[in-house]
């Protein structure tokens, strides 16, 4: 009946291994109550079924509902009460991980003045940043902050957790020094007034229920703009958190959530950054001098992200480089003066590269066990330098290693305005919509933290430049609406191109690298600002569709609109409107209207975009449709455990789009023999699968190999675990 959500692990400084740990079951649960109806009719009935249970937060704006805890052994009593609509067990929250907004154009507007005759600083506007608090008593955020409101202790002292040790936060305060730090580090935004909501604890964690109480009562303060760097990796358009942001945005909130650090590959964006009305970013490089190692005898480069926590790769001479692993200390035998390869898994980041410290390396290479390059950190006084590779980079050197004595060379790379590896792609199954719908840096980004300032990577790093703009664009323009300032900066953004010049696909970069100044002098508002066609069957007929969009000239003198129309490409024939004039400040509905010949085309996404002259300004209308199911992952994070119930067991995974099979296949640990079929399922629905098992069911005990697949529209995919049946 309830869905459990999932532990992620988007924050750099928290990412020390890729282990997979079973589900843990708590003796008690909070749930997300969707009420049918009365909200407080709901609670009654609730708590009439279950008296000992506790309402923890009563939500007013932004959800239909009420978090309560609750004995895991008393939620099947929820099952018959009939003011509820739906049930959602609250989801673990951690953090997604330069300097100010000079790179996107916020210190170039200074000198524009908003309709009171004061500069563009961010001045009066309220921003809420949900997050792990801030320290407020920093010098460069003291005179910004204006309040908030702790969650996770309760009270209203969002300050950072401290006093803990490695549990010890500094990403809130990070965040904030984004979007309004106004002193050794100047923010996009710096006279902007911050508030704190302390959503996420000790470690950068929290569960949904506190991020949407967050959510809940910035709207209920009065926030102009709320970011949130936070994520899970549930990539679907429905989560709790996301509908909480859609209902942020409707009740006047500029909502800026990141998109997630689990790039390169497509299908990654994760809840809230799958909010369809929420502005989601993913993260480019700024202008950046990046260390890369050369392989001389092969004539190859190979570029590497240093971790987080690591001292600066700046080694001056050639080294020899070999492979010792996973990082097994016992294997750290002749490494002395040489650098060290290890394969990502098992072991933490700081404990591989501790082991080879101690055996007198003078580096570590991290390479990733799956596709791409991975975003990670190292805790501790470890005083080498840590760095990782992409997956493919890794093997090929570790192929040298194995035929002869290699040696590495450190060069260095200018980058900007490329995406970043770790950002999370898109676009969001189910709906099929555009994700990321923007992208600002997120690479080496320099900010507060308690006591100083730090460089950091992640589109948390990204998420709070767009907010900082907003909050520039909101002075400029007080009574505009999200979605106008949503238009703004993505009807202005740069489009990136690859290394070979070719645009990224816009389910990696949205509409663009934001440009503030340019948003700031938008005279044409598009929006939406992406078109989201949707699925089409190869086996459908010629397909018609038709999109409603809204064009707005927002300045004080005519505007002369022409849409261009696209390459042809075979089975694609859209139908534009004729060119026109816009009065000063009209504003007017189109339509669009598309053919599609499914026959031909391509399986997959299909993609491109529109082109808007609107006197000056040049638009780019990104659009996106998919032919057939496409090859998205059919699932996702599975988990094994205790039930809820004495001498049970449960698994759990994700399907985005159901299965039409679905099925558990065990194998002997130590032999790899098939031993049983342990479970086996037909037209599962879409979503959290959850299943109880009894024990006297489990089947025999022991360490098995878990191999589960999943089967929809034809297509089969299939993760591996380790279980260990008792």
């Amino acid at each position: 009946m309830y869905r459990v959500l999932f532990i992620i692990a988007l924050f750099i400084c928290a990412i020390l291994s890729n282990d997979t740990s079973a589900v843990a079951k708590e003796s008690t649960v909070v749930l997300l109550i969707e009420a049918k109806g009365d909200v407080d009719a709901a609670i009654a009935d609730v708590q009439k079924v279950v008296p000992t249970g506790k309402v923890k937060y009563r939500y007013k704006h932004v959800f239909n509902g009420f978090s309560f805890e609750i004995s895991r052994k008393e939620v099947n009593k929820l099952d018959k009460v009939k003011h509820i609509k739906s049930t959602h067990e609250a989801n673990t929250y951690t953090l997604l991980y330069y300097n100010n907004g000079t790179f996107i154009g916020a210190e170039d507007v200074r000198t524009y003045l908003d309709i009171k005759g004061q500069r563009l600083t961010g001045k009066g506007i309220k921003v809420a940043v949900i997050d792990t608090g801030i320290d407020y008593t920093h010098q460069d955020l003291k005179r910004r902050y204006k309040g908030g409101r702790d969650f996770i202790d309760n009270d209203d002292d969002p300050m950072e957790t401290r006093s803990l040790g490695s549990l010890n936060t500094l990403h809130g305060t990070h965040v904030a020094g984004i979007i309004a730090g106004d002193g050794k580090i100047r923010g996009v935004a710096p006279d902007a007034h911050i508030y704190a909501y302390r959503a996420l604890g000790p470690g950068g964690r929290g569960t949904s229920d506190q991020v949407i109480a967050a959510i809940d009562q910035a709207v209920e303060d009065g926030m102009d703009v709320i970011n949130l760097s936070l994520g899970n990796p549930v990539n679907g358009p429905d989560w709790p958190t996301s509908i909480a942001l859609n209902k942020a945005v409707e009740k006047g909130v500029v909502a800026v959530t990141s998109s997630g650090n689990s790039g390169p590959s497509i299908w990654t964006v994760g809840s809230p950054g799958t909010s369809s009305k929420a502005i989601a970013v993913g993260a480019s490089y700024p202008p950046l001098l990046l260390p890369k190692v050369a392989v001389k005898k092969i004539d190859e480069q190979f570029s590497m992200l240093p971790l987080q926590g690591s001292v600066p790769w700046e080694l001056k001479r050639d080294y020899e480089v070999v492979y010792r692993g996973l990082g097994e200390r016992e294997k750290m035998t002749d490494v002395k003066g040489k650098i060290v390869l290890l394969e990502r898994g098992i072991i933490p980041f700081a404990e591989k590269a501790k082991a080879a410290e101690d055996n007198g390396a003078v580096a570590v290479l991290i390479y990733n066990n799956e596709e791409g390059n991975f975003q990670g950190g190292i805790m501790g006084d470890i005083k080498i330098p840590v760095a990782s590779l992409a997956q493919k980079d890794g093997l090929k050197l570790r192929k040298e290693i194995a035929a002869s004595k290699t040696w590495l060379a450190t060069e260095s790379e200018t980058i900007v305005d490329k995406i970043a590896s770790f950002s999370s792609r898109g676009p969001v199954t189910h709906s099929w919509e555009i994700k990321p719908d923007i992208v600002a840096p997120g690479v080496q980004i320099n900010s507060t933290v308690p006591e100083g300032y730090q460089p950091l990577d992640g589109t948390s790093m990204a998420a709070p430049h767009i907010a900082g703009a907003a909050a520039l664009i909101k002075q400029a323009h007080p009574t505009w609406s999200p979605e106008q300032i949503k238009a703004a900066l993505m009807n202005t953004a740069k489009i990136l191109v690859d290394k070979k010049g070719d645009p990224y696909p816009p389910y990696e970069q949205g509409a663009g690298r934001v440009q503030v100044e340019a948003a700031l002098k938008a005279e044409t508002l598009i929006y939406p600002s992406s078109i989201g066609i949707g699925k089409v069957s190869k086996q459908d007929q010629r397909t018609k569709k038709t999109f409603k969009m809204t064009i707005e000239n927002v300045s004080d003198r005519s505007s002369k609109l022409s849409f261009t129309l696209p390459e042809n490409k075979g089975g694609i024939s859209w139908q534009l409107p004729l060119s026109s004039t816009l009065k000063p400040g009209e504003k007017k509905e189109i339509k669009l209207g598309l053919e599609l010949t499914p026959s031909v085309l391509k399986e997959g996404l299909n993609y491109g975009s529109l082109q808007v002259s609107a006197g000056k300004q040049l638009i780019h209308l990104p659009y996106l449709f998919v032919v057939n199911e496409p090859n998205y992952p059919r699932l996702a994070n599975f988990g094994f455990g205790k039930g809820e119930e004495e001498e049970t067991y449960m698994y759990e995974v994700y399907l985005p789009r159901g299965a039409d099979e679905f099925g558990i296949m065990l194998y002997e640990a130590d032999t790899l023999r098939f031993d049983r079929v342990f479970d086996y399922k037909k037209n599962v629905e879409r979503g959290l699968l959850e299943v109880q098992i009894p024990k006297e069911r489990i089947g025999k005990s022991g360490e098995y190999i878990a191999i589960i697949f999943a089967k929809k529209a034809g297509k089969e995919d299939m993760i591996q675990a380790h279980l260990s049946i008792p």
